[in-house]
């Protein structure tokens, strides 16, 4: 639920990562450049009331402030270069400072935002706070950007809206991490969710979906930053060898995301691949099935996607690749029973999937 209407102070924890957000153009082109997002956002009254402390928003018409500091990272990264460890370093500087902020905003770029909202959002267990990723398509300090709009949003949700989710903002919509893809390279509404709503949409009033928002587990946060390298993602692709499916299995992998055709499905005349899957499955990797469409689920409603489930590969339901990718990293990172994992992998933890049963969505 929304927070009492009050002037009271909201703090929130700003975790500068990098991205396009906090660019200035350098000799080489953009690239960010340490302190100048801060000191940009000083600067602009939406960020910072002159007759307030610094980095105080002006009073919202929800009758309270925000204020904010800014954690920034050295070296700050194009989120091209965000590798598992910075995504362990985000879980454990938003444990750290868990009980000193009313909410948190992780500032990254675009191009892997989806897999950081996601990673986060296992890695953050029992979440009872808002941590809410965002980002800009075109620089802060350029004339015409979207910067100022995502981050005075995500600022707003995250210090005055008690939504206990990994949540990723961008154009005026809230979503929930693990369900948001990056749809658009050059567009402003760069994000969307295909298998499930906004959790919020930003206009003149900030209209929360609170059917749709997890809610506040009993337990207090527990950040579990295991994560398994040797994860990997292979679409499927007409004219895909054996013999390159076979190397792709090779040790030291544990787990594959196999975006498959459609609903799930994969070649069903082609033992020469099926082999390679069961081979690679009795050999302990997990392969979770998931569907290169951006709409939909795996079922196994075609022969063609039977023959996967046969030779061992296991239903990723509507997850996002993304989601499905840094799920099997973390529960394979956790040190569980592979029975248990394999269990795991088909369940909602984080309402990363929708189960469906005799045509019915099966409340998450």
């Amino acid at each position: 639920m929304r927070r009492e209407e009050t002037e009271e102070i909201r703090n929130v924890r700003v975790i500068y990562t990098g991205g396009t957000i906090g660019m200035q153009e350098t000799e080489r082109g953009f690239a960010p450049v340490a302190g100048f997002l801060e000191n940009q956002l000083a600067q602009l009254r939406q960020f910072h009331d002159p007759d307030r402390p610094p980095l105080t928003t002006p009073i919202s018409h929800y009758g309270g402030r925000v204020r904010f500091d800014v954690l920034e990272y050295e070296p700050l990264l194009d989120s091209s270069n965000i590798t598992i460890e910075n995504w362990i370093r985000i879980a454990r500087d938003v444990g750290d400072a868990y009980d000193h902020y009313d909410g948190f905003v992780v500032l990254h770029g675009t191009d892997t935002m989806a897999y950081t909202a996601s990673a986060l959002s296992f890695m953050l267990e029992d979440l009872g706070k808002p941590v809410i990723l965002t980002g800009s398509q075109i620089p802060l300090a350029q004339l015409k950007t979207d910067a100022v709009d995502n981050m005075l949003d995500a600022l707003m949700l995250a210090g005055l809206f008690d939504v206990p989710e990994v949540g990723l903002q961008f154009h005026h919509r809230l979503w929930r991490g693990n369900r948001a893809r990056k749809v658009d390279a050059v567009g402003l509404d760069a994000f969307s969710s295909a298998n499930y709503p906004p959790l919020a949409e930003v206009g003149i009033d900030i209209e929360v979906d609170w059917e749709h928002v997890r809610p506040t587990p009993p337990r207090r946060l527990c950040v579990r930053p295991h994560m398994n390298e040797n994860v990997a993602a292979l679409r499927l692709y007409p004219g895909l060898t054996a013999g390159v499916l076979e190397n792709f299995l090779r040790p030291p992998l544990e787990g594959l995301v196999l975006e498959t055709y459609g609903m799930g499905n994969g070649p069903d005349q082609r033992p020469d691949l099926l082999g390679a899957l069961e081979a690679g499955s009795a050999r302990g990797v997990l392969i979770v099935n998931v569907s290169q469409c951006e709409r939909g689920s795996v079922r196994p409603t075609y022969a063609a996607g039977k023959a996967l489930t046969d030779a061992g590969v296991i239903s990723g339901h509507d997850m996002t690749p993304e989601a499905a990718l840094t799920k099997l990293s973390w529960l394979l990172g956790s040190g569980l029973p592979r029975e248990d994992v394999i269990r795991l992998v088909g369940e909602s933890l984080r309402g990363e999937l929708t189960l469906r049963w005799g045509g019915r969505t099966r409340p998450q």
